[in-house]
């Protein structure tokens, strides 16, 4: 299996974000990327840069208002005077409909719903190449490759169009989905990261064209708290469209892998001939947000039923944080695919 990195993923280095009422350190350490990069290599893996696509598969989903922000904000923050290192809000509109504000702060307050996604001088490059990562993996697929990882970082899945949330800031899964659908295909957006993929959801939740389905811990009291239920099923053309498998916290192997089953259930009804993992290693018992309780075994077991779809797969990286299992479970779930696809 081929996988897809940049080198310049490094320069996001976030130092911050805030918790509970308490200022901590970033969780979204560039040092995943050396952990993920072994596990990648353990499963045979070849590593291999990729290509520069330009602006247009990325302005496909956000909006160049956005992506202006996010390629210039930094610069501008920092002529405040006191600014702080990192860009973070600490004002927000009551809707999206509210009026645009021009300065730096009011911006930062539209563009970014919390403070988990703080922006500093290598974020936008990072992210650019990440989700040029995701494209080229994309194009794997579409040349007639069945199966690619990429190691997109930062992640992506709960950046909206126009919006940077939780760690993220361009929706490198949503991005290769459109990459895929442009090029003929019928993509499934499968995320099975520990927490709801809100940002995919709201990109695809009109279209019938990309079917959305996330398996996560239950939102009620986890992040991102304020989507994420069965019942948000799509609407309008894409009423049906969208499906959410919430799971109680502490879910282990074998419930999840039921829970899979009523996912891969699904993607068949839907007649994909794709499928764009969004691959979260935090459902993981021993990762830092302990949301669910799959073990590295269980990451193999997944990666085995989704091989079990008969179809080629995409995976692009979501969550996972650093653990001792982060390597180890990568290196399962590519095997257990790899595997299940022999």
């Amino acid at each position: 299996m081929k996988a897809i990195f940049d080198d310049r993923q490094w320069k996001h280095q976030p130092r911050h974000f805030m918790a509970n009422g308490a200022i901590r350190p970033n969780p979204e350490q560039a040092e995943r990327i050396d952990r993920l990069l072994a596990g990648a290599n353990a499963a045979g893996c070849s590593v291999h840069a990729p290509q520069d696509a330009g602006m247009g598969p990325i302005a496909a989903l956000h909006s160049p208002e956005y992506l202006v922000f996010l390629e210039n904000i930094h610069t501008r923050w920092k002529r405040i005077e006191g600014a702080g290192e990192e860009v973070i809000p600490n004002i927000h509109p009551a809707n999206r409909s509210d009026s645009y504000p021009r300065s730096a702060v009011g911006q930062a307050g539209f563009h970014q719903a919390d403070t988990a996604c703080p922006i500093a001088s290598g974020t936008w490059e990072a992210a650019y190449w990440s989700a040029q990562s995701a494209i080229s993996g994309a194009d794997l697929i579409v040349s007639g490759e069945n199966s690619a990882y990429v190691l997109s970082r930062p992640p992506g899945h709960h950046a909206f169009g126009d919006l940077a949330g939780g760690f993220c800031f361009l929706n490198n899964s949503a991005i290769a989905a459109e990459r895929l659908r442009a090029g003929g295909l019928r993509p499934v957006i499968l995320d099975v990261d520990v927490h709801h993929g809100n940002g995919t959801q709201g990109i695809f939740y009109h279209r019938s064209d990309v079917l959305t389905v996330s398996i996560h811990a239950d939102p009620e009291r986890f992040y991102p708290f304020f989507w994420g239920q069965a019942h948000e099923r799509g609407a309008g053309e894409g009423l049906g469209y969208n499906l959410n498998l919430p799971l109680a916290r502490g879910t282990a192997d074998d419930a999840y892998l039921k829970t899979l089953d009523l996912a891969l259930r699904q993607t068949r009804a839907f007649g994909a001939d794709v499928v764009v993992v969004a691959l979260g290693l935090d459902a993981f018992v021993d990762d830092p947000f302990k949301g669910l309780a799959v073990t590295t075994p269980g990451f193999g077991k997944i990666g085995a039923a989704i091989a079990g779809l008969g179809l080629p797969c995409l995976f692009v990286q979501e969550g996972g944080y650093i653990c001792d299992g982060l390597g180890a479970n990568l290196t399962s779930v590519l095997n257990g695919y790899q595997e299940g696809s022999a």
